[in-house]
């Protein structure tokens, strides 16, 4: 049997390349061949696609269909589809522990944007806002995007700031209502009311002007990853709004949470997979099938050229492995 990954073998370089067996499946790990894995654009894009080390083999989000289950695994068997936080890879192994079933009538396409919810879910389970709350989500990109939805639908009252007026039209066509350009920290009506700002876009004007729009002991909560400098703004301007208006201002960091749940510790970064896993599968958060765009894995150069250069026409790139090793694949 042919395994196989997406490498990025050089800079600005990915193609699929042969990689070795399996190791002997361990007695609480299943495997089997994958379905589908997502993208994570900024991640894959500023650390391994124009990155400086190679090879690499990015990928951290996967369905898979389980094909061997061993011998002390419980809740799982032959034929079940799962989640993983598993690489572009033609097989995932994984412990049992880390394999989310994934509803029978929710498309593996879409299971695996679970992961990308997760990113958020740990500041939805961690902040003192509560619900009815105004909660603001800057930068609409695929995380922003599953954010401000999961925050609408536990409760709060949510609003977006998103540049690109492409992005804004999809966050409306979500159900999201209250949409800006900008953020309206010179609004009077808005400014000084909102009790969290869950910053998606990793841009320092937009933590400027998140902590300029909260109310005071207001939460900023840093998700987005500031990859590069887009300013000449100065620590201080940040500095002096925290301090007069007591702003929280704290890491979005999504391994915040255990792994797994525990007595006295009921939420972990896996219970808030099954979330996002129920709440796709039940329709509440609503991701249109456009907004998904499926590439074989031979296509991978073209998905991350696209993605670099902003020319990938849906919110989600995954990668479709169903017909990887089968004679029409290796015909194509």
């Amino acid at each position: 049997m042919r395994y196989c990954a997406i490498s990025i073998t050089a800079k600005e370089h990915a193609e699929v390349v042969e990689v070795a067996a399996p190791e002997a499946l361990g007695p609480n790990e299943v495997r089997g061949k994958t379905l589908f894995t997502l993208v994570s654009a900024g991640t894959e894009l500023a650390y391994n696609y124009t990155g400086t080390t190679f090879p690499s083999f990015p990928g951290y989000a996967s369905v898979f269909e389980a094909e061997e289950i061993g011998t002390e695994v419980e809740g799982i068997s032959e034929g079940h589809v799962c989640f993983c936080m598993g690489p572009h890879r033609s097989f995932q192994q994984v412990d049992a522990r880390a394999a989310r079933p994934v509803p029978e009538d929710l498309p593996p396409e879409k299971a695996v944007l679970a992961r990308l919810m997760g990113v958020s879910m740990t500041t939805l389970m961690t902040t003192t806002a509560c619900p009815g709350d105004r909660v603001m989500v800057t930068g609409a990109g695929p995380v922003g995007f599953l954010a401000a939805q999961m925050f609408a639908l536990s409760g709060y009252e949510v609003s977006v700031v998103e540049p690109n007026e492409d992005r804004r039209n999809l966050v409306e066509q979500s159900g999201i209502r209250t949409v800006y350009e900008k953020t309206p920290f010179d609004d009077s009506s808005v400014a000084g009311t909102i009790a969290l700002v869950v910053e998606c876009s990793g841009h320092e004007q937009a933590v400027l002007d998140a902590c300029r729009v909260v109310r005071k002991r207001g939460e900023v909560v840093l998700v987005g990853v500031p990859w590069r400098r887009h300013t000449d703004a100065f620590a201080y301007d940040v500095l002096s709004l925290v301090f007069h208006k007591y702003v929280v201002l704290r890491s979005g960091w999504e391994w915040e949470l255990p792994h797994h749940s525990a007595d006295f510790a009921p939420h972990s970064i896996h219970s808030g997979f099954d979330t996002a896993l129920d709440w796709l599968a039940s329709g509440r958060i609503d991701v249109d099938k456009d907004l998904i765009v499926r590439k074989e894995p031979r296509e991978a150069q073209t998905a991350y050229q696209d993605l670099l250069n902003k020319q990938a026409h849906g919110l989600f790139t995954v990668f479709d492995w169903t017909r990887v090793g089968s004679d029409n694949e290796r015909d194509g």
